[in-house]
């Protein structure tokens, strides 16, 4: 059986690595016939050496260029938008119509288009001129980027098609895309697409660059490279942490997507006014794509009542109803079981499913666990340990003093939301309670669970650690994700012709920032 080549410098090269892997089919648990390879680090290196001399070829390079990169890139995806889709539901079991060719792929290409017109506008370079001084500052590219797509984004967050890549590109870096062990071959075709892209809008050869897997001690030499720029990581808590370590003692920008639990809290008021719709809210949102989502509300806490015990019976119904799904892989089925037990061990008791199986292929019971507030305080940490999958809790809070403690108590989160009365009764408390939410979460919601991220410029999907590795900066939203992956740079002195389009005084707007005679003003766009 042939093993699949991997893209370093322009150039679909066989692996020199001895070891290889094989995806499965989620639906059948059966492993897929292709075999893929795991890049030895020699071979890595060889991706970083290219990706340098790609960055210092482009130094200096308008954003025109890159757009038009992104935007034959995008194209190029649409037309194998059939055989992309199709690919990821065998490697996935997403479904093909409804998520991931209807959903996933537009929003995709719909990134770079995005990431295409922020590069070529060029506002996001923040471009400032003090004349004073002759003080010159823009943000610019920070050198080559090293991309780790995850599991349950085949798609959008793919280290080769996703936000990070569309974000890293328009910043004018080349990229090293890692592709997930769960789906290579759709991470192979994107490969194909961009070299193609690349090709056709005349850009480096080593402008986008593939390996498939890595061990870890590979994957923290490849972080902390000093040739790398930075690293953008979406996946589990464990793996982003080593890395983060090892990119941290280098001082090398890493940022992570780790793991958030977003809590839904739920006002009397609530509660009492519309309980069955908010049942109905909560388990489809929970239940959505087997609660393979980061924004997958995994605890919910409610005040104590009946209208508290009329909602868990309408939920636990749902839960027991609603038919299992098929989860990624063999991995998220064993974690989502350790995390039920740990749950369990710090105090929760199941009260719907709770057992691996039931579904297709790899899965888990539709779980809900249930708690009190005295006890979840007692060990916030343990009862804040997430099930990534169909899985919740529920935490009985005696008022709202204790669930604002419970509030008080949370890790960071990507989101969070607060559930209120329409009449207004809640008013009062919510606002003691949202003081209590807002610093632990990077997207405060009322009346609306989290599930689903728009592709909007105002758009934070963030968080205070662990949600994320930094609560400045979000994954999704242009221009602001472009940040991540750039530098302050500034020129001080440098004569005019030597500067940078941006920079120079003829060059109208592009977001220049000018302070004359002491007073600021921004240039036309």
């Amino acid at each position: 059986m042939t093993t699949h080549p991997v893209l370093i410098g322009g150039e679909w090269t066989a692996s020199t690595g001895t070891e290889t892997f094989q995806a499965s089919n989620p639906t059948t648990a059966e492993p897929l016939p292709d075999l893929f390879p795991v890049s030895p680090w020699g071979e890595i290196e060889q991706a970083i050496h290219a990706a340098a001399e790609a960055a210092k070829l482009m130094r200096g390079w308008p954003g025109a260029r890159f757009a038009a990169f992104l935007e034959k890139y995008a194209d190029r995806i649409d037309a194998r938008s059939e055989e992309l889709a199709t690919t990821a539901n065998l490697e996935t079991a997403l479904p093909k119509d409804g998520r991931l060719a209807g959903i996933e792929l537009p929003r995709t290409t719909n990134q770079l288009r995005l990431a295409a017109a922020a590069a070529r506008e060029g506002t996001w370079t923040t471009a400032t001129i003090d004349t004073a001084t002759n003080i010159r500052a823009m943000y610019g590219p920070i050198g080559p980027v090293v991309v780790f797509g995850p599991n349950n984004f085949p798609f959008a967050f793919n280290g080769i098609s996703g936000g990070d890549f569309a974000a890293a590109i328009a910043a004018g870096n080349p990229v090293i895309a890692k592709g997930h062990s769960s789906h290579p071959n759709t991470t192979r075709i994107f490969a194909e697409e961009a070299l193609q892209a690349a090709l056709e809008t005349d850009m480096p050869p080593a402008l986008v660059q593939l390996i498939y897997r890595c061990d870890h001690a590979d994957g923290a030499k490849l972080v902390s490279h000093p040739m790398m720029g930075a690293t953008g990581y979406t996946g589990a808590r464990s793996a982003g942490l080593y890395l983060k370590e090892a990119a941290d003692k280098v001082g090398k920008p890493i940022y992570l997507e780790l793991s958030s639990i977003n809590p839904i809290f739920v006002l009397p008021g609530a509660l009492e006014e519309r309980c069955q719709d908010l049942a109905e809210e909560f388990a489809g949102s929970c239940l959505m794509g087997t609660g393979q989502f980061c924004t997958n509300p995994g605890v919910v806490v409610l005040p104590a009542g009946e209208a508290a015990e009329e909602f868990i019976a309408a939920v636990t119904e749902k839960f027991n109803s609603a038919p299992v799904g098929t989860l990624l892989g063999e991995g998220v089925q064993h974690s989502m079981a350790s995390g039920i037990f740990a749950l369990q061990s710090a105090g929760a008791h199941v009260i719907a499913g709770g057992e691996s199986g039931g579904g297709s292929g790899y899965s888990h019971q539709n779980t809900l666990l249930k708690v009190d507030g005295a006890k979840f305080l007692a060990d916030p940490e343990g009862l804040q340990t997430e099930a990534f999958g169909n899985c919740s809790l529920l935490v009985i809070a005696e008022d709202i003093d204790e669930m604002t403690a419970i509030a008080d108590s949370l890790e960071g989160n990507l989101t969070g939301a607060i559930y209120s009365d329409t009449g207004g009764c809640d008013d009062d408390v919510y606002d003691q309670l949202a003081a209590a939410v807002r610093p632990h979460v990077g997207r405060l919601l009322n009346d609306k669970m989290p599930t689903g991220v728009a592709v909007s410029s105002a758009m934070n999907h963030g968080g205070p650690f662990p949600a994320t590795g930094h609560p400045v900066f979000t994954a999704v939203g242009i221009p602001a994700s472009i940040h991540r992956f750039s530098m302050l740079q500034c020129y001080d002195n440098i004569r005019p012709h030597r500067l940078p389009l941006a920079l120079q005084d003829q060059h109208p707007g592009g977001g220049m920032w000018r302070l004359v005679d002491g007073t600021w003003s921004q240039a036309d766009v």
